[in-house]
This record gives structure tokens, C-alpha cells and sequence, in this order.
């Protein structure tokens, strides 16, 4: 079994977004060294950590709830949507071995407990038995089910990166909005303190619909890839297992006696859709004394 641990990918990943929480951390840290260095206090600026965590509103604490939702989501759909775990090589060779030994009934038992993607396109079909079209076409049935059950659970994703920018400039217009309002009081004479908080505030939620969005979205794309391929993967999988039945739809059909031959070893029946065509019959054609 692959580790989770091992992965590249993940540990890219798991590195990208603790180089973002380094990138704030040591940029607050940065700004509070510049202001005890003898720095002016009202011209130091203000770490990026700090100028958020200053601007706490109802918009604000909705992104956190995105974010801690949107981090869980990628990490459990890079978790869920691995070969391994969907569709495990142990399951797929016990399966194979029971189709060998013809063991259909175990072979049904297994599949409708065992939560794979190839176990829960097979039950299905064969519970079909033994018309291999109904089988066929209830497993495409299955293999469809499953295939829109997995994206949609990565669906939520996509939703969580669309309403961060749309969250971003809610709160930038309600930072316009109280930038503007302290012009108002003010009749234009506005401390410029009081105009640049609201400006602040407007930007700080830009930053944050963004920082919401662009992880959310990244990984919703790069899931969408994994998803398909597993799933085209699986469902050829599954394909396969079900041919390897197919031998089984004929081989207990009742045995007849060719006809003309009363004595003749009777032989199997053959399905009337691989029976080949009759022979035409040729018309001969009038000779020329008929003609005459």
C-alpha cells in the first residue's frame, strides 16, 4: 500500500500551504521589528497577520469556516481518491479467482458487501444472470452511479473556490463603504487614519477571498483529473471481469438432436444471433429455347 506520507504530490502540497502560513508569520514578525527599531508608530506598517486579525467581521469569519472546510475537502479527496482505495489489486485478483473457479455465488455474496469501485459495478450484473445484455447494461448503470458520486463529492470544492471571491468583494465594499462614510462625517476633512481603516478593511478581504479561492479551485481541478482516470480505469476493470463470465451465459443450455439424423450425438444449442444466414438460393436462368 502507498503511504500518504510518501507521495510527492502531497508532501508539495502539505509544503506550499505551510510556506504560506511561514510567508504571514514572518512578515508580522518583520513589520513588529521595524516598529521597535525607533520607527515612527503611525507610519510602521503592519504585518499581514496582524492587519487581518484587526479587521474581525462576520465576512471574516465566514472565510475561516470556508477555509478550515476547504482544506478538510483536499485533504480527504487526496486520501479517498487513490487506486489503492478505490479499487484495491487484492479485490480485483479475488475476483478473478472466484470467476475462475466459478464460485458465482460467493462471488455475489463478496461484491455486495465490499465497498469498491469494481465489487459495486459487478453486483449488478450479476444479479442480471444469465442475460449478458441486461448484465452489461446494468453495470454501465453502476459504473455511471459511482463515476457522478465521486464528483460529486469533490463538487463542493468548486462551490467553496466560486463564493471566495464573491465573499472578497462583499467585504470590499463594505470597507468602501465605511471609507467613505468617515469622508461624510467628516464634511471631506476625514483623518486619513480613519479613511485608510476602511481601506484596509476592504483590501484585507480581497486578500482573503482569494486566499480562499485559488487552493480551493487548484485542487478541485487537479481532483477532477484523478477522478476520471480512475474511474475510466475502473470501469475497464470491471469490463473485463464481466467478459470473463460470459462463457457461462451458454455453456448450460440444453443440448438438441440435429434434425434428419436419428441417431446422430446431440449437439448444443447455438444462439439464434450467431446462427449464420441462409444460403441464397440461385435462380437459373431460361434457356433460349424458352425464350422462343
Amino acid at each position: 500500500m502507498v503511504r500518504y506520507s510518501s507521495s510527492r504530490f502531497r508532501i508539495l502540497l502539505l509544503a506550499v500551504m505551510l510556506g504560506a502560513v511561514v510567508f504571514v508569520v514572518v512578515g508580522d514578525s518583520f513589520a513588529q521589528a521595524g516598529s521597535a527599531s525607533g520607527g515612527a508608530p503611525a507610519r510602521t506598517p503592519k504585518g499581514l497577520f496582524s492587519l487581518i486579525w484587526e479587521h474581525k467581521d462576520p465576512v471574516f469569519f465566514t472565510i475561516v469556516a470556508l477555509s478550515v472546510a476547504g482544506l478538510t475537502l483536499i485533504i480527504q479527496g487526496f486520501i479517498q481518491n487513490r487506486a489503492q482505495t478505490l479499487m484495491p489489486e487484492e479485490t480485483t485478483n479475488q475476483i478473478r479467482d472466484m470467476i475462475a473457479n466459478r464460485q458465482f455465488k460467493e462471488l455475489i455474496d463478496f461484491t455486495e458487501t465490499d465497498p469498491s469501485f469494481v465489487s459495486r459495478a459487478l453486483n449488478p450484473a450479476l444479479k442480471r444472470a444469465p442475460s449478458f445484455s441486461s448484465m452489461k447494461e446494468a453495470m454501465e448503470t453502476a459504473i455511471g452511479e459511482q463515476t457522478a458520486e465521486q464528483f460529486r463529492k469533490i463538487e463542493y470544492l468548486n462551490i467553496i473556490g466560486n463564493l471566495g471571491p464573491l465573499l472578497g468583494l462583499l467585504g470590499t465594499v463594505l470597507g468602501m463603504i465605511a471609507a467613505f462614510q468617515a469622508v461624510a462625517a467628516t464634511q471631506g476633512q476625514a483623518d486619513v487614519g480613519a479613511l485608510s481603516d476602511g481601506i484596509s478593511t476592504a483590501l484585507c478581504h480581497t486578500f482573503l477571498g482569494l486566499f480562499l479561492a485559488v487552493p480551493c479551485l487548484a485542487a478541485f481541478g487537479i481532483l477532477r483529473t484523478i477522478v476520471d482516470r480512475l474511474t475510466v480505469r475502473g470501469a475497464l476493470i470491471a469490463e473485463e471481469l464481466l467478459l470473463m463470465i460470459k462463457p457461462a451465459e451458454t455453456a448450460g443450455r440444453p443440448a438438441v438432436a440435429v434434425p434428419g439424423r436419428p441417431g446422430a450425438t446431440p449437439q448444443p444449442a447455438i444462439p439464434s444471433a450467431t446462427m449464420p444466414p441462409p444460403p441464397a438460393r440461385k435462380v437459373p436462368s431460361p434457356s433460349p429455347s424458352a425464350q422462343l
